[in-house]
């Protein structure tokens, strides 16, 4: 069976050592020494690693199950529910004042790495909560927070977000869940929705659910879509849950995987609801949701990378396979382990590089956030916006090829179930797909966040790129990180040139190249962080303090990531610049 260690270590050299977390003015940052963060970190990962890695086959194995309109979660799953719960590890990053320990999000997203990687489908019900509690906070009147946060933050009850029906995913304007107004200020909410991820079990006394509807009169489309707390029971003005909502489960998905989380289609019959934020501007007040959980999802590109290049790495160092071409290194044995191989080694090298890179991609991203939100930094906040689709749409697309990747070092038994690879890469490809799928992420890259306030945002983050490397050009020592990131941050606005002056002419020659702009972008995303990181472990190094063969393992795999995947920004431009000719060449009957 597959196993799972936090990688604690990774993540503190990345909090401390590149991001210098405690160092910053953010509110609360300076509460985040290295060994409180380590202390949490060892903690969490010991809960991840004992307690819900091994829950992660029996929840892929077993599924969620419909009896009588009760849905079950695997077994195991609720029990570690309670010790999560126990934990206060709901609440990380959540107010104080509904219960929560107002940790920066950063300190979350560390965490929350290890609780994807260790059992993704799991995660997901307090994930969601998280999210649904987000948009409560945003949006909802002090009432509506003193009424649904405390529990939510506890995860006492659960949330969800209930967005797609099945005749409208992407293009919610078809959307045709009504609400009517009532005489006492609520909705009755009718419809029916699909793909409602923890939608029902058995974890919680509660589950709020967020619901996308229609008010009958309002404006067409996106325009006249409202949210509403819609609970599966309803509760009176003390907080006491009384009866049932008229919201039911008609069915469990059955899917390619996350089988350990109850994806659901929900019915809507004069359910009463609530409403949050203001009439008729309910994906102003989703999209709080949603862009946390954008970032969430591109998270669990990573952890599932990690995971699964954890166990690939111990495969190959064990599985005896074939001679070194150099000379035998395994005297002892009939052959050498599969690692000496320079096929294998290039495979571990891609994975292991995305991997570190991502990490200090995502929690970089935190860090926005946190400046956005504790520090009012519009500069921050418009970065993050714009890098949202990078980080959701290139790290869920990398994250899935890297666990075929990992699945590939097994050779046949990679595609046996005993050996639980292959939950891995199913797990993986959802991520490509809900949240946004990864194509809409990059139409949104290209059609609205490279222009939003007068493309302000890209190019701070060109400044960005460009100052480091100016600052740090003369610096030998960093000659294999500053050189490569040069010419791909230039691949990068040559495309965006491109966008420019042939998208105006023909908006297919922009749109055509829309998921390769993605993909050069999070390259850049990476390379910079790897310098980032080359940077931290020669200081590190210089210093003479801490693990000397940690840094050097760090310079060595940026060297491969800069010298090995960073060219790949010049593929991305040559298709980009070949145009959208090609792509809408065919008639819709010619294929």
């Amino acid at each position: 069976m597959p196993t799972y260690t936090a990688p604690v270590k990774d993540l503190q050299f990345v909090l401390h050592d590149v991001l210098n977390v405690s160092g910053s003015d953010v509110p609360g940052y300076s509460e985040l020494e290295a060994d409180f963060t380590s202390a949490v970190l060892e903690e969490a990962g010991k809960l991840t690693s004992e307690v819900l890695a091994p829950l992660n086959v029996v929840g892929d194995h077993e599924g969620c199950r419909l009896e009588n309109g009760v849905v079950y979660t695997p077994t195991g799953f609720k029990d570690a529910f309670e010790q999560v719960k126990e934990g206060g590890w709901t609440g990380l990053d959540m107010p104080e004042e509904y219960g929560g320990q107002n940790m920066p999000y950063v300190l979350g997203t560390a965490v929350g790495e290890m609780f994807s990687a260790s059992n993704q489908a799991f995660t997901m019900y307090q994930g969601l909560t998280h999210g649904a509690a987000a948009a409560i906070l945003a949006h909802g009147t002090d009432e509506q927070k003193n009424k649904w946060l405390p529990k939510m933050v506890s995860c006492e009850w659960t949330g969800t977000m209930n967005l797609t029906e099945p005749h409208c995913g992407t293009d919610l304007g078809l959307m045709r869940t009504k609400a009517e107004p009532q005489d006492n200020g609520t909705y009755k909410i009718s419809g029916q929705k699909i793909f409602i991820s923890a939608g029902d079990h058995d974890m919680a006394d509660n589950i709020v659910h967020l619901v996308l509807a229609k008010v009958p009169g309002g404006p067409e489309g996106i325009k006249g879509v409202s949210l509403f707390i819609v609970p599966k029971f309803l509760v009176d003005d003390e907080g006491n849950i009384g009866a049932r909502n008229g919201v039911s489960v008609g069915s469990i998905e059955e899917k390619m995987g996350i089988h350990g989380n109850s994806t659901c289609v929900l019915n809507y019959d004069d359910a009463e609801g609530y409403l949050i934020g203001d009439l008729n501007k309910g994906m102003r007040a989703m999209f709080t949701m949603m862009n946390e959980a954008r970032l969430g999802v591109g998270m669990q590109g990573l952890a599932q990378a990690e995971v699964a290049y954890q166990n690939a790495l111990t495969y190959a160092k064990d599985r005896l396979q074939g001679r070194d071409v150099t000379g035998v290194k395994n005297p002892d044995g009939p052959a050498d382990p599969l690692i000496v191989h320079p096929d294998i080694r290039r495979s571990l090298m891609d994975q292991k590089s995305f991997a570190e890179g991502a990490r200090a991609f995502i929690l970089w991203g935190a860090t926005m956030i946190d400046k956005a939100h504790r520090s009012g930094d519009k500069d921050a906040d418009g970065l993050i916006s714009l890098l949202t689709p990078v980080i959701k749409g290139f790290l869920t697309d990398e994250g899935y090829d890297m666990t075929v990747k990992a699945q590939q070092v097994y050779g046949g038994h990679g595609y046996i179930e005993e050996w639980g690879m292959s939950q891995f890469t199913r797990d993986a490809r959802i991520a490509m797909i809900y949240e946004g799928a990864n194509g809409v992420q990059a139409l949104d890259l290209v059609g609205r966040k490279l222009a939003a306030d007068g493309g302000k945002h890209v190019m701070a983050f060109f400044e960005l790129v460009k100052t480091f490397c100016k600052e740090n050009g003369e610096d030998e020592a960093l000659a294999d990180f500053v050189g490569p990131l040069k010419q791909a941050s230039k691949d990068l606005q040559a495309a965006g040139m491109y966008f420019m002056q042939a998208g105006m002419k023909n908006p297919n020659d922009a749109l055509s190249g829309s998921n390769d702009f993605m993909h050069l972008f999070g390259h850049v995303c990476l390379g910079l962080m790897w310098a980032q990181m080359a940077k931290a472990a020669n200081a590190a190094l210089a210093a003479g303090t801490g693990d000397a063969a940690f840094y050097e393992t760090k310079l060595a795999t940026g060297r491969y990531y800069m010298a090995r995947r960073l060219p790949a920004t010049g593929m991305h431009l040559a298709r980009i610049q070949s145009g959208g000719d090609t792509v809408m060449a065919l008639t819709a009957d010619q294929f």
